[in-house]
């Protein structure tokens, strides 16, 4: 691929945060730019304090994107994320004040301490890209991206997301603990807030919208579209899953990986590409067996990957 000038503002986005932000977390950070380019939603998940918030006011910072940020608690409102309509009786009618979610990336910090109702009016804004509030519908601005973080469900005072709200996550991440030289670092280094802050971005969100449009282009040849049915139909016949994959979840990792071929400078899809965003992509969507509940997802889509042969070229 020859790289446009957006391409090169993109990797450019990727490889600072990886080299000068967030050390240690380039597979999340590579899995976070993949979703913005695509225009989807990703959820971390993983314990307090590995830095899932920070992955967030980065991305948010070296993009120069509006940010908006929701402190999930059983007590949060829908209304706290969609806004509302208040009354102003100078002029006499309710005028709408928008909430957080009028941003382009909405940080959902700990999603499944929110209760299932309020966490079901993130759906139609995932979806649609827009919130329907008193009957008015408000569109919400482009590029629009959720970032969700979630503690493990086995935590105390959480709730877990239904499939629905699952299904609306493009990708399903964690982070994990950081090598033992790095984090020695990092306590020596303090944290990176203050730098994050700071930020000065190296995108506009014009030059990622034209990057979206360059990723719709990457070719994607009939041997590797092949490949992905293939992974798709074994999950749906797989004997540890209840519900596998959707054409949805097919499309979406279509499009996820067409925006790795990108990140790796590609013009066309290779069945590395599909391989390497499949688990991502696609172990929280599954719905196991009741008697496999506990079962590692992650670990059944990564034999299912292993039991199919790449496409030859």
């Amino acid at each position: 691929m020859n790289k446009s000038p957006h391409s090169h503002a993109i990797t450019n986005v990727f490889d600072s945060l990886s080299r000068d932000y967030l050390q240690g977390k380039e597979e999340v950070v590579r899995l976070s730019v993949i979703a913005l380019l695509v225009g989807g939603h990703i959820l971390i998940e993983d314990l307090p304090g590995l830095g899932k918030t920070t992955v967030a006011l980065a991305l948010a910072g070296i993009t120069g994107l509006s940010f908006g940020r929701v402190q999930c608690t059983i007590d949060l409102l829908p209304s706290d994320i969609t806004g509302l309509s208040i009354f102003n009786r100078n002029e006499d009618h309710f005028s709408f004040q928008p909430g957080p979610i009028f941003n382009n990336i909405v940080l959902l910090d700990e999603i499944n301490r929110a209760m299932p109702r309020t966490q079901s009016a993130m759906l139609e804004a995932m979806e649609e890209r827009r919130v329907t509030i008193e009957g008015v519908t408000h569109q919400l601005p482009d590029p629009f991206m959720v970032f969700a973080t979630q503690n493990p469900s086995d935590q105390s005072g959480t709730f877990l997301l239904p499939e629905s709200q699952l299904d609306r996550f493009l990708i399903c991440t964690g982070i994990g603990y950081p090598s033992e030289q790095l984090e020695r670092a990092i306590i020596a280094g303090g944290g990176i807030r203050e730098r994050i802050g700071s930020m000065v971005p190296l995108v506009t969100a014009a030059e990622i919208m034209t990057a979206r449009d360059v990723v719709q282009a990457v070719y994607l040849s009939d041997k590797v579209l092949s490949y992905i049915h293939a992974l798709v139909l074994a999950t749906r016949s797989h004997n540890l899953i209840m519900t596998g994959l959707s054409t949805r979840a097919a499309i979406c990792l279509a499009q996820a990986a067409k925006a790795s071929a990108f990140l790796a400078g590609r013009d066309y899809v290779a069945p590395d590409d599909v391989k390497d965003i499949a688990v991502a992509v696609s172990a929280h969507r599954l719905i196991m067996r009741s008697e496999m509940s506990n079962t590692d997802r992650r670990g059944v889509v990564r034999s299912i990957i292993a039991s199919i042969a790449l496409p030859l070229d």
